[in-house]
């Protein structure tokens, strides 16, 4: 489970809940001059590298994600402009539990159309939640799940706090650092305004979403808490205990309104259940095979 360092529920309801200014929209030309690197992905909407690039005398890193085509710049805008608000609510602990915007700009693409490209600080030492079941077919032992999902949590909370919904909590969106626990929800082109629709889903995971995003329902806390749920009970698999499990299904069940519709208030929840199963959270190290070289 996780470490002592991590905030209890009562600590994330303390959170301030100012919503900030409506964030500008990003410039149309880069700032800075980048270098690209090494493919790390090709998702459904964009290519993601990572470059070099100079700021103020300094050699730093990041990650270039860029849109596949042009009739998906307006939701890697999106992205942007949604990372710009959550870089301003909340407290400053909190927003690591998104990627950091460097900056948002277009350029051309081999076909000589203009791309949208977001600029992310890198995420060094992080692996998704897909490649974590990888490397534990046999599923995931719950004491190790558990440390996810509280921090998963906890940045669902921060979110909905400002009034977004992430709307595509699956495993390649959740990134995690097994030797820090941290937890990082990526991929914010699917976000959405509470009670909102859903502005476009990821097809392959077309079954995993809860009824009502297929319905054209408004999307809720209720919809990731839903996501987030299902990611960790595909983490751990049988390896789940009972209650446990039975946790897990108040969390997936169809209606949406009975749900869990506060993921901070599900936090405390769930604490008290793993206390009950396993005593005072202790700090337990987790390890992942080796990145394959890029």
């Amino acid at each position: 489970m996780t470490g002592p360092d991590a905030a209890s529920g009562a600590d994330f309801e303390a959170a301030p809940a100012a919503p900030g200014p409506a964030p500008p929209v990003p410039g149309r030309a880069p700032r800075h001059a980048y270098v690209p690197g090494a493919l790390l992905a090709e998702g459904d909407l964009a290519t993601v590298r990572t470059a070099r690039y100079e700021d103020g005398g300094e050699h730093r890193t990041a990650v270039l994600k860029t849109a596949r085509h042009p009739r998906d710049n307006d939701l890697l805008e999106h992205e942007a402009d949604v990372l710009t608000r959550l870089g301003r609510v909340g407290e400053e602990r909190h927003r690591a539990y998104a990627p950091a915007l460097v900056e948002s700009f277009e350029q051309p693409g081999e076909d000589g159309r203009p791309r949208r490209v977001n600029a992310l600080e890198p995420l060094d030492g992080f692996r998704t939640l897909a490649e974590v079941a990888a490397a534990h077919p046999a599923g995931l032992d719950a004491r190790d799940a558990a440390w996810m999902w509280r921090r998963l949590l906890a940045g669902l909370g921060w979110a909905h706090r400002a009034g977004l919904v992430h709307g595509a909590v699956f495993p390649e969106h959740v990134m995690v650092h097994p030797a820090l626990h941290g937890v990082v929800l990526v991929d914010w082109c699917y976000a959405t305004a509470a009670g909102t629709d859903l502005p476009v889903l990821v097809f392959r995971h077309a079954a995993g979403y809860p009824p009502e995003v297929p319905a054209h329902r408004p999307a809720t806390a209720a919809t990731d808490l839903h996501l987030a749920s299902a990611c960790v009970a595909g983490l751990m698999g049988d390896r789940a205990p009972a209650p446990l499990r039975a946790f897990l299904r108040g969390c997936t069940l169809p209606e949406q309104h009975r749900r869990p519709q506060d993921a901070w208030a599900l936090l405390a929840e769930l604490d008290d259940l793993l206390e009950r199963l396993y005593g005072p959270r202790t700090f337990r190290a987790f390890t992942m095979p080796a990145a394959p070289a890029g």
